[in-house]
């Protein structure tokens, strides 16, 4: 039997247009989260994504969601 793996979509964001505002990069994470049951993660990285400047919050982003997100800039 062959069994095809699932490609998976990733996610494109281009920071430098208005996907990239940092309240809409935050809504994208917790969305996220909502949809992969891991709501109970979400106060915990919210903190780390705005504990610093925005270059801080975007490599937070691309730490925890970098495997379905392509950050473009």
């Amino acid at each position: 039997m062959i069994v095809k793996k699932k490609k998976l979509n990733k996610i494109r964001i281009d920071l430098s247009g208005p996907d990239g505002n940092a309240f809409v990069l935050l809504g994208i994470a917790k969305n996220i989260c909502q949809k992969n049951n891991i709501m109970g993660e979400w106060p915990r990285i919210q903190k780390e994504m705005t504990s610093g400047n925005y270059e801080n919050l975007v490599q937070t982003l691309d730490k925890y969601f970098g495997s379905i997100l392509i950050l473009e800039r």
